[in-house]
């Protein structure tokens, strides 16, 4: 059976995310982790999102993943590709955003797509072709401090143009206010005038509504999970997508309860302090683990003791930007990253395979170290913890129950979200 949308996410959580709100507007989803080796049976399913690590990647290495997900993906018969990246954009001048969509571009044959990364539910919004962080411009936002990706322009037009090979052009707020034909004609207007890439402003889920309708009919679309969000509802006019009842439903979780957090944005720096006021935790420095094995040994024994009787218990490598910063001094930023992902990699494995059933993980890059050391291939989505952030479910071979999984981009959820999500799952 063929399926609506293609996705292919540049991290874990955003493709976690961008599922999120595919299920939320009544899309059966499944998120596969990396490129199949072979199609898969998907009688029962809408939209497929293909999860890679090629946001922070050399930029060849995340093109040549990106079209390996479009050709599997075409040939389960996807009427439309999303490529999915995250809301704030991070990304260098040399991409990977720019070239990935113009690579998708010549694939297709596709002269012009949209770039949509706004999620106003979350904050991120555009104006005048500038992202914004709730009301801080993206540079003022804390994200000029992303151990990656640093991003010290807003203006996205600017940004996008030093990495594209193709003009950057900008559908603006009085344009989207005329609706979707209006703007339709005006993506047309700028093809005609040679514009491959069309940043797209965003102030609400209105503008996110407008944009999919004047989008539906192309063969690629880019952009944040909000856009991701409306599109379903454009899908249903058309014929493509039938209603269908809780499309999020998901088996009873079982097992104890573990948090990992690797992300050191300021929203998860502030859910790390939350939990700890109510549960145990236990710090993770990258300089003891370059010392060797005992600091990865101590976690796992702290983490035993306290999974013993229930959980939830938090081990972390989360830190004020001070600390990252003199930890990356130290070791190398390649290294420090690499340190912490193996380690909290191998906690899961070990944890998961003592009894853990329960599972959330903070950060993108920490949460490909995570599925990638569990085996993960397939998650099948469920319903919402906090915007952009749905519990989902995982098939291991070496239990009988499936393992529930909450993948969280860093910038996401309110500061309870480690206690409340175990509170959600049912």
């Amino acid at each position: 059976m063929a399926i609506v949308l293609g996705a292919i996410a540049d991290d874990f959580t955003g493709a976690t995310d961008l599922a999120n709100n595919l299920v939320r507007s009544g899309m059966r989803c499944l998120q596969v982790i990396g490129v199949p080796e072979q199609p898969l049976a998907l009688d029962d399913i809408d939209a497929v999102v293909v999860a890679l690590k090629s946001r922070s990647c050399p930029v060849t290495e995340a093109v040549e993943d990106s079209l390996a997900a479009l050709d599997w993906l075409q040939g389960q018969g996807a009427r439309q590709i999303f490529f999915k990246y995250c809301s704030t954009f991070d990304s260098t001048d040399k991409g990977n955003i720019g070239p990935v969509s113009e690579a998708l571009m010549e694939r297709l044959g596709a002269p012009q797509t949209v770039m949509a990364p706004a999620f106003p539910i979350n904050g991120r919004t555009v104006y005048q072709g500038h992202l914004f962080v709730g009301d801080r411009l993206l540079n003022e936002s804390g994200m000029q401090h992303h151990p990656l990706n640093p991003m010290h322009d807003a203006d996205l037009v600017r940004v996008l143009s030093r990495q594209a090979s193709r003009p950057v052009g900008l559908a603006a707020r009085p344009v989207l206010a005329q609706g979707g034909e209006a703007t339709r004609r005006h993506l047309d207007a700028l093809r005609e005038q040679g514009v491959g890439h069309v940043i797209c402003d965003t102030l609400d889920a209105q503008d996110l509504a407008v944009i999919a309708a004047a989008v539906v009919d192309l063969s690629l679309v880019t952009g944040g999970s909000g856009l991701g969000q409306a599109l379903p509802a454009q899908y249903r006019r058309q014929g493509w997508l039938a209603e269908v009842a809780e499309p999020g439903r998901l088996a009873p979780a079982a097992g104890s309860a573990l948090v990992l957090s690797g992300s050191c944005s300021r929203a998860t720096l502030g859910q790390v302090a939350h939990f700890l006021e109510h549960h145990p935790g236990h710090a993770l420095d990258p300089l003891a683990l370059a010392e060797g094995e005992d600091h990865v040994q101590a976690a796992l024994a702290f983490a035993r003791e306290r999974l013993a009787t229930g959980g939830p218990v938090l081990v972390y490598a989360s830190a004020d930007p001070a600390r990252v910063q003199a930890a990356q001094a130290a070791l190398g930023t390649e290294r420090a990253g690499q340190l912490v992902e193996a380690a909290l990699g191998r906690l899961a494995r070990q944890l998961v395979a003592e009894g853990v059933g329960r599972l959330v993980v903070a950060g993108g890059e920490t949460s490909g170290a995570v599925v990638s050391a569990l085996g993960i291939r397939t998650l099948r989505i469920g319903d919402q913890i906090d915007p952009g952030v749905p519990w989902t479910q995982a098939p291991l071979a070496d239990r009988g129950a499936p393992l529930s999984l909450a993948l969280k981009s860093g910038n996401f959820g309110g500061p309870d979200f480690f206690t409340r999500a175990f509170e959600v799952l049912p």
